[in-house]
């Protein structure tokens, strides 16, 4: 059964192009470790709730864009294992290649897929 981890990330505006540059070269390590497939979303309409929201979550500064990806996998077991050696590998390493946003206000999780059409 497929998997996907899900990203939401408040990343300055101004570092979208840093980020594009970050998020290409990391997609690049997830696919070589078992990734089917990586995407990310740069938010166009992307407003703030009254409860909850996107940019609520991420604690999104006026200043900062919400980001949305996520990464498919074949299975738990396979995302397990590539999520291990993606972490290991020395190309995503920050001295490599940095966050260009606050990590403390990542959010993300695995997810198991129920449905797709």
């Amino acid at each position: 059964m497929d998997y996907v981890d899900g990203f939401v990330a408040a990343v300055p505006t101004a570092n979208r192009e840093v980020y594009r540059q970050h998020a290409e070269k990391a997609a690049a390590v997830f696919r070589e470790h078992g990734a089917l497939s990586v995407v990310e979303c740069w938010g166009d309409d992307v407003p703030q709730g009254k409860l909850t929201s996107f940019p609520m979550a991420v604690q999104c500064q006026p200043d900062e864009t919400v980001v949305f990806s996520w990464i498919t996998w074949p299975s738990r077991q396979v995302r397990d294992e590539g999520m291990r050696r993606v972490m290991a590998d020395p190309r995503v390493q920050p001295d490599v290649n940095p966050m260009p946003f606050d990590g403390k206000r990542l959010i993300y999780g695995g997810f198991q897929m129920i449905v797709t059409a």
